[in-house]
């Protein structure tokens, strides 16, 4: 899906693809934990507001972790780019659970395809700050 989003970018010249269902599109990159490469993925930012970002690691509702939720548990130093800009420094911070029962019905009821995300797995999806270093 990444490689479609960013085809699509490519193609338009940034006009669309950076922004989703009313969401930012942010570009994040992590490190890899196992090659220490830098990971690159597109995400949507349900929640956002003075430089801040709350990404959802939902891998579509899948039963495992999204690669780059892994790659910043283990390395919480991430770039994240939004809009097209330059890549900037940010501390991810995955959010406890009361941050996350607090925020949780704000994006699902917002945002249904999370809601659904949430019923097709028995992991809970993790919620990541993703805030300026």
């Amino acid at each position: 899906m990444n490689a479609a989003h960013r085809l699509l970018i490519t193609l338009t010249r940034g006009k669309v693809g950076y922004s989703a269902a009313g969401m930012p599109v942010v570009e994040l990159t992590t490190t890899g934990r196992r090659t220490g490469e830098p990971r690159t993925v597109l995400l949507t930012a349900p929640l956002h507001g003075d430089g801040r970002y709350v990404v959802v690691a939902s891998r579509g509702g899948d039963d495992r972790h999204p690669a780059w939720f892994l790659n910043l548990r283990a390395n919480p130093d991430v770039r994240v780019a939004v809009q097209g800009g330059p890549a900037v420094p940010m501390r991810a911070r995955v959010a406890d659970p009361q941050e996350r029962a607090r925020l949780w019905p704000q994006i699902a009821g917002r945002y249904r395809n999370y809601a659904g995300y949430q019923r097709s797995t028995t992991r809970e999806i993790p919620l990541v700050h993703l805030e300026p270093a």
